[in-house]
């Protein structure tokens, strides 16, 4: 590529990388002078697409049955040891409101309610009461915790000197809470991401240098990616708190990893060329184009997830294309400007001499490739048996659907859901709302429908809420038997949403029935999440499959390196599911992980299939096929595992987020990696090319 070879001959000279290096803090600066990416997270994100069924109905309840009340939330009152009082509640109640915190739109007064009314908010054992409230509508996330922390700072005072536990939750609660979830966390995974990333290049490459060149170009490429994303959300983007935690993830794996390469070229050439900025410019020529193939397969892949229906997959394609387009750039312009400044003096204190090269030793890598390539059968055999039989364990698999959950098990919000889970009808957690569509309907035939509903033994209540003025529309509000978050219930609202599309009523008039709400929306969460994996998984793998071809002009061998990596994955979930199952105890996992998994390992993973594929085919040019895999194997087992190792860790990184989607997602990666980097490319792959690869006869 000519004109890859002219920018990075460029970037090479001296003046040519004082002006690159020059160029990015310029924009850096520059950038970061506009608007900050923390203003456009949001917390309340719309997964589902408009056309959702649940979506649809929810749009016309709130277009026929408007509610102008802002965001709801439950104010929770528990007495561990005794029964919570009515006045005890109404004085806390009363220090909020005479705090006059501005956004609070609505308390619920119980100290006004007749004693039949109050049942309802108070549990059996008479220890927690619920006081719905609201804030006011078009507020931030950010607002909401805000509020959130004035209302407890003055509840808690109150509570504490009356015996009385007191925490916000429902949707204005735990929105509140997340916000200040992620500040945290963001902050922290971008210490512990550098930590690790700073400790293994050091002990990997004993050289300070090394280590804090490629974090330096990591910082500035991060700044300018994070404000280059928050223009996107100025302009109208939508931008998911978990997007942007993976994208950071993915921006330091990705530009450490190709720096990587470019280091290990560039210290080779130094032994050749007495110049530094001659030798740069001798090893970009070998590794730009490499690089570029590699960042472009991720890229491709994270376009691929335009073609979700799910939105929060479709999320991922324009930040993290983004991100990549700049990494990709970075990658043979400020990379190796930084290397070609420093120099020699990178590698301190094995610093490489002009004219002194020494035959490269391959301590562990040199024994295993020459036992691979003389012992193809036993060690094929072995670890694919270890592949199949980890990747059985995804049969497995259970999801959990409630995002609560996914949260800290001390985080407020979430203290306060699951006491209302153990002391009031799980079903009112999240109530279905069904919307009755028919002509000239009355009051009395919704409560006909309602009655109905509520002699089904999966139904604990059912209610007629409401009719339109133009008897075209009635609401009824149900409460489930059972947890709405609960596979059972999921199951249920599917089966009854489609056993209930219409309704005969007693005098034989048809009406249509639609369902919204929390259930409804895991239902097609779920549909829809099942139709994305199938389209999803099979354009990508199509899409690296022919990718594949066009860098080995082969069509044999992308079918072996993609048939390894989807092994692999499916490895890689099955033993993941059991060690979270079996360290952490989590038995159960988020309909997202398998998806982003396949995206990440797939997509990072077939990279060093390509590094180990590529040093194979130059080989045997001049080997025979097994020479050329030993040499092949052996000479990039260094390099590889060292890559492998940083970017598992710096996956694994993700394991100090306290949200347990993250963590999964981190650590299911991390696993994959290491099973591609040392079992599929060092092992599995070499024996499946040697079995079906054959010398070609010389006359």
């Amino acid at each position: 590529m000519k004109f890859i070879q002219s920018i990075t001959d460029k970037v090479s000279t001296k003046k040519g990388a004082w002006i690159t290096v020059a160029i990015w803090l310029i924009v850096m600066i520059a950038v970061s002078a506009g608007p900050r990416l923390s203003d456009y997270k949001t917390t309340n994100f719309q997964a589902l697409p408009d056309d959702a069924p649940s979506i649809i109905a929810q749009n016309k309840l709130d277009q026929y049955f408007p509610d102008e009340q802002g965001t709801p939330g439950i104010y929770v009152f528990h007495k561990p040891d005794g029964n919570i009082a009515v006045d005890e509640v109404g004085k806390i109640i009363e220090g909020i409101k005479d705090a006059d915190i501005d956004g609070i739109e609505m308390i619920l007064d119980v100290t006004k309610m007749p004693p039949q009314a109050l049942t309802s908010f108070i549990s059996e054992d008479q220890s927690t009461m619920i006081v719905p409230m609201s804030l006011e509508k078009d507020l931030g996330s950010s607002q909401y915790a805000e509020i959130n922390d004035k209302a407890t700072e003055v509840g808690k005072e109150i509570a504490e000197e009356l015996g009385v536990e007191f925490y916000i939750t429902g949707p204005a609660g735990i929105s509140g809470d997340t916000v200040k979830l992620f500040e945290s966390a963001d902050f922290k995974l971008l210490i512990a991401t550098i930590v690790i990333i700073l400790v293994l290049l050091i002990l990997i490459y004993r050289s300070p240098l090394l280590a804090l060149i490629p974090l330096l170009a990591t910082v500035v490429v991060y700044q300018v990616v994070n404000q280059t994303v928050a223009f996107l959300g100025a302009a109208g983007l939508e931008i998911n708190n978990s997007t942007v935690s993976i994208m950071s993830i993915l921006l330091f794996a990705a530009l450490i990893d190709y720096s990587l390469f470019v280091f290990s070229r560039y210290r080779e050439e130094l032994n050749y060329h007495e110049n530094k900025f001659e030798a740069m410019k001798v090893a970009m020529r070998s590794t730009a184009t490499p690089v570029l193939f590699a960042a472009s397969t991720v890229l491709a892949a994270m376009i691929i997830l335009i073609f979700a229906r799910f939105r929060e997959y479709q999320n991922f394609a324009p930040i993290f294309a983004t991100a990549m387009i700049i990494i990709m750039i970075a990658s043979i312009t400020l990379v190796p400007a930084l290397f070609a400044l420093f120099g020699r003096k990178a590698f301190w204190p094995k610093v490489p001499k002009f004219g002194e090269t020494s035959e490269v030793k391959h301590g562990i890598w040199g024994p295993i490739a020459k036992f691979v390539t003389n012992k193809p059968v036993v060690v094929g055999a072995a670890v694919l048996l270890f592949l199949v039989i980890t990747a059985l364990n995804v049969l497995n698999i259970k999801y959990e659907f409630n995002m609560v959950k996914n949260f800290p098990e001390d985080l407020p919000s979430r203290v306060g859901f699951e006491i209302v889970e153990e002391k009031f009808n799980k079903g009112d957690l999240a109530q279905t709302t069904a919307l009755v569509t028919g002509e000239d309907l009355t009051f009395e035939e919704v409560q006909e429908i309602a009655q109905n509903f509520s002699e089904n033994e999966h139904i604990g209540s059912a209610r007629a809420s409401g009719v339109t003025e133009d008897g075209k529309y009635g609401k009824i509000t149900i409460s489930l038997s059972e947890d709405p978050y609960s596979v059972e219930a999921i199951d249920f609202i599917k089966e009854f949403r489609d056993d209930h599309q219409t309704f005969q009523l007693s005098g034989g008039k048809e009406v249509k029935l639609e369902f919204a709400g929390t259930t409804a929306k895991l239902v097609d969460e779920e549909d829809i999440n099942k139709r994305d994996i199938k389209v999803i998984f099979s354009l990508e793998t199509l899409l690296i499959f022919g990718l594949l071809i066009f860098l080995t002009r082969s069509v044999k061998m992308p079918i072996y390196m993609m048939a390894t990596i989807l092994i692999s994955y499916a490895s890689a979930l099955g033993l993941g599911l059991f060690l979270l199952d079996h360290l952490f105890g989590y038995d159960a996992v988020s309909t997202r992980a398998p998806v982003y998994a396949f995206i990440f390992l797939v997509a990072l993973g077939i990279d060093y299939n390509i590094i180990m594929v590529s040093r194979f085919l130059e080989e045997r040019k001049y080997e025979t096929v097994k020479n050329a895999l030993e040499i092949a194997v052996r000479n990039t087992g260094g390099v590889i595992s060292s890559a492998g190792v940083i970017l598992a860790a710096t996956f694994a990184a993700l394991t100090t987020m306290p949200v347990i989607d993250l963590f999964v997602f981190g650590f299911m990666v991390a696993v994959g990696i290491l099973i591609d980097t040392f079992l599929v490319r060092g092992m599995l792959l070499p024996t499946l090319i040697l079995f079906f690869e054959k010398d070609k006869k010389t006359a």
